[in-house]
């Protein structure tokens, strides 16, 4: 069961890809186009090769591209080379840690060390209140 391939389809993937709007692909094709013909081009399934070649042109993309690029089979490539275990990433992980992590266990216990002096640095402070409340 041979796919016939939609070169309209093509057209609208590759101009959608490159961010152009129907009606500035209209434009560029001359004053006898417009976006509503470039909406029913879109839905031929052969386009005649001198509008491809304008259009290639346009886009800056190869004729061929139209011609011959199927969506299933680019899918088929794709799902059939992709995997997620893949091994060949195993040596990829970057070893190298961009900080010290004694560094930060020294740090967390610095600040904790001056919060605790200054809960006793506080203490104090309320016992020299507590006391003068107490003493009038």
């Amino acid at each position: 069961m041979e796919q016939k391939i939609h070169q309209g389809k093509n057209v609208k993937r590759f101009r959608e890809m490159l961010n152009i709007k129907q009606e500035a692909l209209a434009y560029d094709l001359g004053e006898d186009w417009n976006q509503k013909k470039i909406s029913l081009l879109e839905q031929k399934d052969v386009i005649e090769d001198k509008l491809l070649k304008q259009i290639s042109a346009i886009l800056k993309i190869p004729v061929e591209a139209f011609q011959n690029f199927d969506e299933e089979q680019a899918i088929n490539v794709i799902s059939n080379t992709f995997t997620s275990n893949d091994t060949s990433t195993l040596n990829a992980v970057n070893p190298n840690c961009t900080f010290n992590p004694i560094d930060k266990i020294v740090q967390l216990y610095d600040e904790k060390i001056a919060l605790y002096e200054r809960m006793l640095k506080e203490k104090d402070e309320m016992m020299v209140r507590l006391e003068k409340l107490i003493n009038k």
